[in-house]
């Protein structure tokens, strides 16, 4: 067939159903986004690049669809590294598309030329450059199969001056694999561990959310009256309501999880990498059972059995392999002190959400006093913990929210619980400061009659605020994000209180700044509300205002209180042995 090579572009893009393209124009790819509308893909034109990756994050995380990401070749791409980043660590299948400078002029320095490709290098699951006008579907389409295959953003770099070529071409097959549902061997080890254990315990991660397998867990949780945790940032990876979930492990997490996993015998591990950060001991207790036997299913095994050591291992998809090992368990599966472990369940469950519930402040480490004085500083004022309160009370059952990195949403990371996957966006382990505000709305895009509440402290969502400027247009849809605004970067000045001696470089915010009246400044509604009955009352007209069209920002006033640092472990009071003077300082010359 002949056609233009942005002709094939689009047509392989439309055989995928990818119908969203985040980024900002750019004359690079002109030739294609001259296309879109008649393609039936919609371009968003955000802000900024790095919120629109993170808006592509969003949208393919609240939808299990396909996006894309596309800007100008150069500056325009480099603003994507994080955002692609923290796709990958999400496991997030996108697609990158980087125009490149002109064959024939790279290598010379010219106008906004950069190595692309060794930029993304270890970002992504996939890359490939066009090589030849010809070969532009062929290397498109299997990019994106690459990206469903390993759910990870893939990269297709593209000559700009490959655009506008007329060329005779066939457009490749779709070819989907099916996936890995584990080797039999494993598998029937898997059961017979599980059927044998007197104490077992189910950890589920993302590969649940991403495989559908919420269901398959549970009839195997239930099947083995074994209580159900999830990885760090994960919290929708079961049914927060069913007796068995006890909520997540790692920083901040469920109490009650930490608990009871500690005295597993057998764990089976669903669908996670167990990368270290979500197993990091908290509120004092090194829950992880180091005499368990532990089953790790993933579809990844280069991931398996590298951070914990693993009895058994199985490389699958989790859903596939919950219903293979449920399906072979014997039929005394479970019976051993059956009724005494639902009765601990319950009562562990119960003294932690009593405990939670009681919760109004954070403590200070011995020889610390940073946060009785943040108390005193603003008594009128709420905590986070109370303002978490608040928010869970007005929240849907059926939200999508978002949590960005920070302090105070970290301290929020034992409240929200879900009914169903693909509800709970947050960053990740890239870690990105500016997630909760664009992922938001990615999701809202994604699922437009959900209702939607995307976090933030101020720090964070600094980076991410020129999404305001952009998202007032008609054709965005309303969403609404709650700012936790108390000044400061809260996760470095807790380490500055426990191991600087409250040297705060660096951590203190411009008082005198007012998201609320910047989102009023674009077109937006923007509150304030200090006390947890302002808050309630503000999240339920914002969301009944999102129903209606209208996009709110909630300004959240709390106090100065911290939460636990993020690494213990990674830190130590530092000694002083030459000593450092302002007295050695030597001016430059010029």
């Amino acid at each position: 067939m002949r056609m233009t090579t942005e002709e094939a572009f689009v047509k392989v893009l439309q055989r995928h159903g990818i119908e969203h393209a985040f980024g900002i124009i750019g004359s690079a790819f002109m030739p294609i986004s001259d296309l879109f509308p008649r393609a039936g893909i919609t371009f968003w034109d955000c802000a900024h690049e790095g919120s629109g990756g993170m808006m592509a994050d969003g949208y393919t995380r609240a939808s299990g669809k396909m996006s894309m990401m596309i800007a100008q070749n150069g500056p325009g791409i480099t603003n994507f590294v994080t955002a692609v980043k923290t796709a990958y660590w999400n496991h997030t299948p996108l697609l990158l598309v980087t125009p490149q400078a002109a064959n024939k002029t790279i290598g010379m320095g010219g106008f906004q030329e950069v190595e692309q490709m060794a930029l993304f290098k270890d970002m992504v699951c996939y890359q490939e450059e066009v090589r030849d006008a010809s070969r532009v579907a062929e290397v498109l389409n299997r990019c994106i199969l690459q990206a469903k295959r390993q759910s990870a953003p893939a990269q297709i770099n593209m000559p700009r001056d490959f655009w506008t070529q007329v060329i005779d071409i066939d457009l490749p097959a779709v070819v989907e694999f099916e996936r890995p549902s584990g080797g039999e061997a494993a598998i029937e080890a898997a059961a017979e561990l599980l059927s044998s254990a007197k104490f077992p315990v189910i950890l589920n991660g993302a590969g649940v959310v991403l495989a559908g397998a919420i269901p398959a867990s549970m009839a195997l949780a239930e099947r083995l009256d074994a209580p159900v945790c999830v990885g760090y940032q994960h919290n929708d990876a079961f049914p927060g309501s069913h007796p068995l979930f006890a909520g997540p492990l790692g920083y901040n997490g469920s109490k009650a999880a930490m608990e009871l996993i500690s005295g597993a015998d057998v764990v089976f591990c669903l669908g996670t990498r167990l990368n270290p950060f979500s197993t990091l001991p908290g509120y004092a207790l090194d829950y992880w059972p180091k005499a368990a036997k532990i089953i790790q299913v993933d579809i990844n095994p280069d991931r398996i059995g590298l951070t914990k050591k693993v009895t058994i291992g199985i490389v699958g998809d989790a859903k596939k392999v919950a219903e293979a090992v449920l399906a072979r368990l014997a039929i005394t599966a479970g019976d051993h002190a059956r009724s005494e472990r639902r009765a601990k369940i319950a009562q562990t469950k119960s003294v932690w959400a009593q405990a939670l519930s009681s919760m109004d402040h954070e403590e200070d480490d011995p020889g610390t006093s940073w946060n009785q004085r943040a108390r005193d500083a603003k008594p009128d004022w709420m905590s986070p913990r109370m303002a978490w309160r608040a928010i869970q009370s007005a929240l849907p059952r059926e939200a999508i929210i978002s949590s960005d990195i920070g302090n105070n949403c970290a301290i929020g990371n034992a409240y929200p619980t879900f009914e169903s996957g693909r509800k709970y966006l947050a960053p990740g382990l890239f870690g990105p400061c500016g997630y909760g505000l664009p992922s938001i709305i990615g999701a809202k895009i994604a699922c437009p009659d959900v209702p939607v509440v995307g976090f933030a402290g101020d720090g964070a969502f600094g980076i991410a605020v020129t999404e305001l400027t952009a998202i007032g247009r008609p054709e965005w849809p309303a969403i609404t994000m709650v700012v936790f605004r108390n000044y400061q970067w809260g996760a470095e000045k807790r380490n500055s209180t426990l191991w600087y001696d409250d040297n705060f470089v660096g951590t203190e915010l411009d008082e005198g700044v007012s998201y609320a009246a910047i989102a009023r400044a674009c077109g937006l509604q923007g509150v304030q509300a200090s006390t947890m009955e302002g808050l309630r009352a503000a999240l339920t007209t914002a969301l009944a205002d999102q129903k209606a069209g209208k996009t709110t920002l909630i300004e959240a006033l709390i106090n100065q209180e911290l939460g636990e640092p993020f690494r213990r472990d990674a830190m130590k009071k530092p000694v002083e042995v030459a000593g450092i003077s302002a007295a050695d300082m030597r001016p430059q010359t010029v």
